[in-house]
């Protein structure tokens, strides 16, 4: 796979370029180039600026980016690989610091199975957060032998009577994607077409985070 540029946001000097490592699953390790601008204010008596402070701002750069179309969203940094003498942007105030490091992403592919919880319904589906991603969405159509049901506690239940409500984890299969720019989001829609799909038993998941 080639390298992939993106120019600086306006909100955010990032300039990013990376190349995937020899895997195409949903969790990716990706070669990265990062600029990061410290403001000259930062260095220290020595002259020098901790590479503590650049890391740090490197972080909370990915935090805000987020994600890439290619790669998917940025869970974080594996290697620290070198960080560049530092260039003095004499206009602004700032040292411009080239950073190389490897990050793992996880990118959702059509067909995979994820797990994710409900954390807001209507009549024609649910919405589950998994990991990073806040918009993935079951719609009635895609969980078969479900029906809407609102007893005070609104949600879906099956023939069999298994309950899809607030707060319950459903595993599910990634049916399609969709990236959206201006949010830096994937969206993704869920399907529980299929064995083994549905809400499940959080027994034995104390610590599991989606």
């Amino acid at each position: 796979m080639g390298m992939v540029a993106l120019p600086y946001e306006p909100f955010l000097p990032f300039c990013f370029s990376g190349f995937l490592l020899p895997s195409r699953k949903m969790l990716c390790e990706v070669e990265c180039l990062q600029h990061v601008l410290i403001p000259r204010k930062e260095v220290d008596t020595s002259g020098t600026i901790p590479t503590s402070s650049i890391v740090t701002k490197l972080l909370k750069q990915l935090t805000i980016y987020k994600a890439l179309e290619e790669f998917g969203y940025f869970i974080g940094v594996t290697k620290l690989k070198t960080i560049k003498n530092g260039i003095n942007l004499e206009p602004k105030n700032y040292i411009n610091f080239l950073v190389a490091f490897n990050c793992r992403t996880l990118l959702p592919v059509k067909g995979e199975i994820m797990i994710g919880i409900v954390h807001s319904i209507n009549r024609f589906g649910v919405f589950l957060k998994s990991g990073p991603m806040k918009i993935v969405y079951l719609s009635t159509r895609k969980m078969p032998n479900y029906y809407y049901v609102d007893e005070g506690k609104p949600g879906f239940l099956s023939n069999d009577m298994s309950r899809i409500e607030n707060d319950v984890v459903v595993r599910f299969v990634v049916f399609a994607t969709r990236w959206n720019q201006r949010t830096r989001d994937i969206r993704v829609l869920a399907s529980i077409e299929g064995e083994s799909l549905g809400p499940i038993s959080t027994a034995g998941l104390d610590g599991f985070e989606v």
